[in-house]
């Protein structure tokens, strides 16, 4: 019998290690991204954002309250605040970020709740006439 991952992509590709990129998504820090400096445990993490550039000061925090994304530092274990200052810097982290997939849409979900009661009727008829303009090319 075969195995599954023969000729098969990884089934994981985002792991809990050390230089690895994170969302926070609950607490104090949420939406903001730091780094995971250190694994305390199976549960916690030490982060560090570098504040400088996120805003999020080192300190440890529970792995159900980060997102893992695909971007990862080349940073080794308990790395300083000023190596990875360099690191986020020379590999232009915040601009990946902004790019990213995940970035696109919490900025839509923020804009679409920042929309007034206008403008989502303004959104509902651009939608019904994309829709009519679809279908009359049909």
């Amino acid at each position: 019998w075969q195995t599954r991952s023969r000729g098969r992509m990884p089934l994981f590709k985002r792991f809990v290690e050390i230089g690895r990129v994170v969302l926070i998504s609950y607490g104090p820090d949420a939406g903001k991204i730091a780094t995971i400096v250190d694994v305390i445990d199976q549960n916690r993490l030490l982060l560090d954002g570098p504040e400088k550039l996120t805003g999020v000061h080192r300190h440890e925090i529970n792995v159900k309250r980060v997102t893992l994304t695909d971007m990862k530092v080349d940073a080794h274990h308990n790395a300083t605040h000023k190596q990875l200052v360099k690191l986020w810097e020379a590999d232009d982290i915040m601009g990946k970020y902004e790019a990213s997939a995940i970035a696109k849409k919490r900025k839509g979900r923020a804009a679409r709740a920042k929309a007034t009661d206008f403008e989502r009727f303004e959104i509902m008829l651009a939608r019904k006439e994309r829709a009519a303009a679809r279908k009359a090319a049909m």
